[in-house]
């Protein structure tokens, strides 16, 4: 009577690796992929459960990924029929809202009240509701974000030194989410309480069957109250996982050792087990359809349920039971193979992504930042970020146990360099203040020079003050422009009126050099000894000579040369013969007499001669050693005069001689 065979055979459960990526998630909507880190650019904000990296330093914190639950696979055995494994209850597209219709506030306002609805009520959270309102919530604030910053840079501001404003409702939001992220932890804290309590009515269930099977004449009768434990256990959901197959085992080895003992008569039986059988077989063809199905994971989920039904239906006749269960288990081998190998090269991948984000990774951490001075070097390194951050955004997901830490890894990495940038950008707007005001300082002292007339001296000024420029460091962009014009607008004025300064003189001082060509031409056509106006005709040429202006300074020597040897000439001559005239006459006072007091001042006179001539030769000294106080005029007066002292000199110590010879 008792078969302790189980005539419908549990499918042994094999589960998946762990490691690999689940169904769950496949359909997790918090995942930290979500939410890049990313620069603190013009207004962007981010939107952590959207698909995109927004290009702005700060963000919302991610949230942990939820740990993907094993998914169990059903693996045929060689027994003739399942005991299916009851898949823990997951979230899926079927179950989740369709967002197109869910009604999500268009405010950032109403979605926050919609929030507090949902902290508030006592139902369940909708997951893929408080998903998408988030995915709202943070879509207007950077919508918003870029309108602030697109306003500020239309009304002049600078781009770099822009600073987005924080948002208040913002707060409100995260303190709101915080709130529900606590309800569904509770929720779930009391669904694993609920499944623990539903494991305990079940093994009450087995217990009061097995009193019905502890009395064997009594089966017949009680056949009422083993119904409505059926009915009972079936009306009971979920038990924890880990407990579900041992339960359904025990559960199913006394249910069928009731039908055994059952005196039941056969058309009753035969009802039984006909409707049962119907059931199953539609069971079977569903599992087949599924074998088709392009959603390997949704067939897989689907099978689960299969499954539960399956268990749910009671027993079929003897003859049939491994003919209907074999076909179920073909069916179930099929879908659990093709859910396997997806899964496999899901593996795969995420490994290859894990590479793809460890190599995104290292090039943010290895960037040289040590040697970046100005807003254009740091702009460079955050364009490649930012580059990096996208990419980043279109891999899939890295190994469950690596991918909350490589987006650790690459956030922290991204978070470092915008705090080294941000403080690195203080500083050179620090410094670039500073400059700013020496570069003011250099405009002001620019333009009070811009309009002077003392070409040499203020064009050496200039000079130092563009020197000086060049060596201050840069300003921002926007006020280097207009202070570099103001700048050199100053020295353009000055050079430009000193250039057209310089080219009159030019043609006045070719002009000086014909009229001076002209008079050493004169010069040298004179006689001496032909010429009884000698003397005042020199002092007309040195007159006239000296009246006239400059001369190109390249011409400056060669015709003051000519003009000297020229008056040397003549007034060597003038100077000789009068020379001698006096000296004559002179030897005629001396025959009379008086000699002695005569040699005595002609003594004193030759000595106050030397001494003058000494001077004034260490004079033409040192203004051939000073080119700056060089003066050809003043050179060329001098030369004459000491000549014209040597030559008095001369004359003097003749008479010196005379009164010697007639002593």
């Amino acid at each position: 009577m008792e078969e302790l065979v189980n005539n419908e055979p549990v499918i042994q459960q094999k589960e998946v690796d762990t490691e690999a990526t689940t169904a769950t998630e496949v359909v997790a909507t918090e995942a930290v992929e979500q939410e890049q880190p990313v620069e603190q650019q013009p207004t962007e904000v981010a939107e952590p459960e959207a698909e995109t990296v927004p290009e702005v330093e700060v963000e919302p914190k991610a949230e942990p990924e939820p740990e993907a639950e094993t998914v169990p696979e059903v693996e045929p055995e060689a027994e003739p029929e399942p005991e299916p494994k009851v898949e823990p209850e997951i979230e899926t597209e079927s179950k989740a809202e369709p967002e197109a219709e869910l009604q999500i506030p268009n405010t950032k306002e109403g979605i926050i009240e919609r929030l507090k609805e949902i902290a508030g009520s006592d139902e369940e959270v909708n997951r893929q509701e408080v998903d998408t309102l988030k995915s709202h919530f943070y879509r207007i604030l950077k919508t918003e974000g870029e309108a602030a910053y697109k306003q500020y840079v239309d009304e002049g501001g600078n781009p770099e030194a822009y600073t987005p404003v924080i948002d208040p409702t913002e707060q409100l939001f995260k303190e709101e989410m915080n709130i529900i992220r606590e309800k569904r932890a509770a929720q779930h804290k009391a669904l694993e309480q609920q499944k623990e309590q539903n494991y305990l009515r079940k093994l009450q269930i087995i217990e009061k069957i097995k009193v019905i099977l502890d009395n064997p004449d009594e089966v017949n009768k009680s056949y009422n109250e083993f119904r409505a434990l059926q009915t009972e256990w079936n009306s009971i959901k979920d038990v924890p996982a880990e407990k579900n197959t041992e339960l359904w085992k025990t559960y199913q080895v006394n249910v069928e050792k009731y039908y055994d003992t059952l005196k039941l008569n056969n058309e009753f039986r035969a009802y039984d087990f006909k409707k049962n059988l119907e059931l199953k077989t539609a069971l079977c063809e569903a599992a087949e359809r599924l074998t088709e199905s392009n959603d390997v994971v949704g067939a897989f989920r689907t099978l689960q349920n299969l499954h539960q039904q399956f268990r749910e239906i009671g027993p079929v006749s003897r003859e049939l039971r491994e003919e209907v269960w074999h076909r179920f288990k073909e069916a179930s081998t099929t879908i659990n193979k093709r859910h396997q190998e997806y899964f496999e090269s899901r593996k795969e991948e995420e490994n290859q992504n894990l590479d793809q984000k460890t190599a995104i990774c290292e090039i943010i951490e290895g960037f040289d930042l040590s040697g970046l001075k100005s807003y254009s070097d740091w702009n460079k390194i955050s364009e490649k970020v930012i580059s990096l951050q996208a990419k980043w955004k279109t891999i899939g997901y890295a190994p469950q146990k690596m991918n909350q830490k490589i987006y650790d890894r690459f956030r922290t990495a991204c978070d470092m360099f915008f705090a080294r940038k941000a403080e690195a950008l203080k500083e050179v707007r620090e410094t670039q203040s500073d400059n700013l005001k020496k570069k003011i300082e250099l405009v002001e002292k620019a333009e009070a020079l811009k309009d002077s007339t003392e070409w040499k001296k203020t064009a050496d000024e200039l000079i130092a003050l563009q020197k000086e420029w060049n060596a201050i460091g840069p300003i921002s962009r926007k006020q280097s422009v207009a202070l570099w014009n103001r700048f050199r607008a100053a020295c353009d004025t000055f050079f430009e009126a000193k250039k057209a300064n310089t080219s009159s003189q030019h043609g006045e001082q070719a002009e000086n050099l014909n009229k001076k060509k002209a008079i050493v031409t004169r010069l040298e056509a004179i006689v001496p000894e032909e010429t009884t106006e000698l003397h005042q005709m020199l002092k007309d040429a040195q007159s006239e000579w000296n009246e006239i202006g400059h001369v190109p300074y390249k011409e400056k020597d060669a015709v003051f040369q000519a003009f000297r040897a020229q008056m040397d000439r003549l007034y060597d001559f003038l100077g000789e013969s009068a020379s001698r005239r006096r000296v004559e006459r002179f030897k005629s006072t001396v025959s009379e007499g008086g000699g002695d007091r005569m040699r005595d001042k002609l003594v004193r006179q030759a000595e106050i001669l030397e001494q003058e001539i000494k001077t004034y030769e260490n004079n033409l000294g040192f203004l051939n050693l000073s080119k700056g106080n060089k003066s050809s005029n003043l050179v060329e007066e001098l030369h004459h005069k000491v000549d014209k002292l040597k030559a008095d000199l001369k004359e003097i110590r003749e008479k010196i001689k005379i009164v010697d010879a007639n002593s």
